[in-house]
This record gives C-alpha cells, sequence and structure tokens, in this order.
C-alpha cells in the first residue's frame, strides 16, 4: 500500500524553499524573545560566506532558532533525524533536511550531505552529539567528524549555546525556564586550513571546541531559576546514590533529590547548585555527580558485571506520513554482545534485531517520547538500521536509560580497543 511505503532515503536534499524562510524566521524571533533574544558573540566573525558547516550543541529545542540567528540570512540545509517529522515530511524537505537514522553508518546520508556542502555549495547545520545533552555537558560525538569535514572541503564553525539545556532539560520538559541563552560563534577551520591540516588536527579543534558546561556556567553568571521544579525528575539522570550506591532508588521532587534507600537528601538553589545536610561529602555540582555514575558503570561493564534485561515494547517508523506503529513486546538484553531484541510480534511473526557493541559509538534515549512509555514517562532507546527506526520502550526498567547510554559507549570503546589489539597482533604475526 502506497501509505505504509517506507519513507524515501535516496532523494536528494532539496535547496530550503524560500517561502518557508519568512516562517522560519519569524518562529526564530518568536522563541528568542523568551531568552532576552538570544545574545550571539561571533568572536571577530563578521561575514560567512557559503559553503560551510555549522556544529553547534543540543540542550534543548531552543538551540533551532538560535542556529538560524547566527546563520541569518543565509538558508541553510540541516542534518535531521527522520523521526524528528511525524505527519510533516514535507515541511522536513522544504527546510533542506538531510535525513539520517542515529548512531547507523549510512553511506546515503554522507552522499546527500556532500551533494549539498561540495556541489550546491551550500551551508548546512548539524548536531554532532547526534541527541540532546543529558546533564547540561558535552556528550560523545563521531570520531569521524574531522574526516568529514576534511572531505567536505569547507570552513567549519561552532555554535556553543549556554543556558539552552537549562531552558528545557528533557528529564524536566514539562517546565520551562525564561532564562537568558546565550551562544559563542567560532570558526574553528578556515577556507584556507582546511585544505592544509590533517583529519586528526580538525577533529581536536572541533572536540575542544564542544566542551560546555551549562551549570558552571549558571553559577559563574549568577543566572537564576525561580522555578519550584528545578529537580523534578532528576532521578531519570541522577540514578545512584552517592552515599548507599543504592541504583534507581533516587526520587526528585520540587527543588530537592531523595534517596528511598538510605533517605539522604540534597536540595538545588536558584543558582543550580546542590546542598544538604546529611549527605555532607558529596556532590555539590550535577555534572559530577553524573560523570560519577558514567564511571561506575564503565568500571561494571570492563568487569563483566553489566547486563540488563528487560521486556520492551517496540514500536515502527512506518514512514513520515503514518508515524510509529507498535509492533508488539520482545525480550531485550544489553550487554557484551550489545543490543538483542528478541521475540514474536502481535502478528506471530518472530522479530531478531542486533546491534553489536562496535556499530554504537552511543545511543539516543528518550526519557518522555510523546508520553508513550511506562505511568506515561515515555521512557524509550531509539534503535535503528539501515531501513528501520524502532522505539523500544522498557516496561520494567524505565528508569535505567541513563546507565544503558553509559554502558552503550563503555561497550563500544572495548570493541574498539579489542579491535586494534587484533589488528596489531595481525601485523605483528605477519611480519614473523
Amino acid at each position: 500500500m502506497k501509505k505504509n511505503k517506507p519513507f524515501e532515503t535516496t532523494k536528494k536534499p532539496k535547496t530550503p524553499y524560500r517561502l518557508l524562510m519568512p516562517v522560519e524566521w519569524g518562529g526564530t524571533l518568536g522563541y528568542i524573545s523568551r531568552v532576552h533574544w538570544g545574545k550571539i558573540d561571533r568572536h571577530g566573525i563578521k561575514k560567512m560566506k557559503p559553503p560551510f558547516l555549522l556544529l553547534a550543541n543540543h540542550g534543548s529545542m531552543i538551540d533551532f532558532p538560535m542556529a538560524v540567528k547566527a546563520v541569518f540570512p543565509f538558508r541553510c540545509n540541516w542534518v535531521i533525524s527522520i523521526e524528528e517529522f511525524v505527519g510533516r515530511e514535507w515541511l522536513m524537505r522544504g527546510i533542506g533536511g538531510v535525513y539520517k537514522r542515529k548512531f547507523t553508518s549510512d553511506m546515503t546520508f554522507l552522499r546527500h550531505l556532500f551533494d549539498v556542502l561540495k556541489k550546491k555549495r551550500r551551508p548546512c547545520i548539524m548536531y554532532p552529539e547526534a541527541r540532546f545533552s543529558l546533564a547540561g555537558i558535552n556528550e560523545r560525538m563521531s570520531e569521524a567528524l574531522g574526516q568529514l569535514a576534511k572531505t567536505a572541503n569547507v570552513p567549519v564553525y561552532t555554535l556553543i549555546s549556554h543556558g539552552n539545556f537549562l531552558y528545557q532539560p528533557q528529564w524536566n520538559k514539562a517546565h520551562v525556564n525564561h532564562i537568558p541563552v546565550t551562544a559563542d560563534l567560532k570558526m574553528v577551520v578556515s577556507e584556507e586550513e582546511v585544505g592544509t591540516l590533517s583529519a586528526e588536527e580538525i577533529q581536536r579543534r572541533i572536540e575542544e571546541s564542544f566542551v560546555y558546561d551549562d551549570y558552571a556556567w549558571q553559577a559563574e553568571n549568577k543566572v537564576p531559576i525561580f522555578s519550584r521544579f528545578r529537580c523534578e525528575n532528576i532521578e531519570r539522570i541522577l540514578y545512584r546514590c552517592p552515599v548507599c550506591e543504592k541504583e534507581f532508588a533516587m526520587r526528585g521532587k520540587g527543588n530537592g533529590i531523595t534517596c528511598g534507600a538510605c533517605g539522604s537528601h540534597w536540595d538545588m538553589n536558584r543558582y543550580g547548585v546542590l546542598h544538604s545536610e546529611n549527605a555532607k561529602d558529596t556532590f555539590t555540582h550535577v555534572p559530577d555527580w553524573y560523570r560519577w555514575e558514567r564511571e561506575k558503570t564503565v568500571e561494571e561493564v570492563r568487569s563483566g558485571e553489566y547486563l540488563m534485561e528487560d521486556t520492551v515494547r517496540i514500536e515502527r517508523l512506518v514512514n513520515c506520513k503514518v508515524g510509529f506503529r507498535t509492533i508488539g513486546n520482545v525480550n531485550m538484553t544489553h550487554g557484551k554482545d550489545g543490543f538483542v531484541l528478541d521475540g514474536t510480534l502481535d502478528n506471530g511473526e518472530h522479530f531478531h534485531l542486533h546491534r553489536p557493541p562496535e556499530t554504537m559509538e552511543s545511543c539516543h534515549i528518550e526519557y518522555d517520547f510523546h508520553k508513550k512509555g511506562v505511568e506515561n514517562r515515555g521512557a524509550a532507546i531509539d534503535l535503528c538500521n539501515r531501513t528501520d527506526t524502532y522505539f523500544v520502550f522498557p516496561i520494567h526498567k524505565p528508569d535505567a536509560l541513563t546507565k544503558i547510554h553509559f554502558a552503550t559507549e563503555a561497550l563500544y570503546d572495548i570493541a574498539r580497543e579489542n579491535s586494534k589489539k587484533g589488528a596489531a597482533h595481525k601485523t605483528q604475526t605477519e611480519q614473523a
């Protein structure tokens, strides 16, 4: 049936429609008026000349109007995950979307991107972390960015926003904080340099530019958040108690977070700083707590102790017109073999999806994807292959998403290390 026809990924991205630009610019004005007009420090950049690649950090939906303001008056193509425009495929194509499935190797995507940058010589905006920041700090990016930029042979700019995460944290999207959002626009590789620098040096410059911390920015600049819900649902990222080390017993409510196992409690002041009366020797800075949890998960993965199992509900993206459809519940395991989903679907067919660790540098998670999950929380993992996008909803362990996110990266690192050791051993054997 035409209605259920898969999303057509081979169509080349369009040049953004001129008729849509007033809408895009008008929407940008409406959004940035909420964040004190989104001041952008251009660091000496007087004029941007297409084609170029703009790499931006991603904390909330305010990032899109900030990017539009940064590149005004140019019409830019955008690297877009295809599920973001369900019901609005015409708009995705109309604004020049370069479509991709998250954390997959896709030569079609690269051909489309190079067509935009090298043949059409148009500017393109990309969010290289490929997901929202979870704790207001930079997340891992692809190791191939430097090579991508060098192959495209275009200047590279970065747009790092501050306050964008705190404006609407992903774990508390029900409450918007109307605070100032600012951004730094920098040229990290010039038109002359991109041809002479190595891919490794370009990668290093990009990664250096992508170091940010929204909570540190808030405290240093004394940006107050007067909301009564500063810690609402923060247990979605701060899931492990630093006092008793119990997992998934934390509960964020109002402006505080409490461990249900040992009773330790922290309050967050209007500048994002944590304070505790009964857990004095622990964290005051949210990203420090978050990084500690990452370290604990890495230790667990490397010791071979990590294994996450649950029953999950699967929703498959049919196409942008139909959207997602539930196809059934199956078993999911996540461990040394990566993600393995196996079971019988509602239509009686057998389902099997395997994403080995070496194929996923990280994973995209949603704490409240369209409020479809357990207790209306929408806790979901985005798992894709080259032809399909699946959103996987844990039935019994919706609080485990952040740990799964950490473990995916740790498993990838181990797989890469083993691959390098294997290659080195093979070389030594051949030489012998």
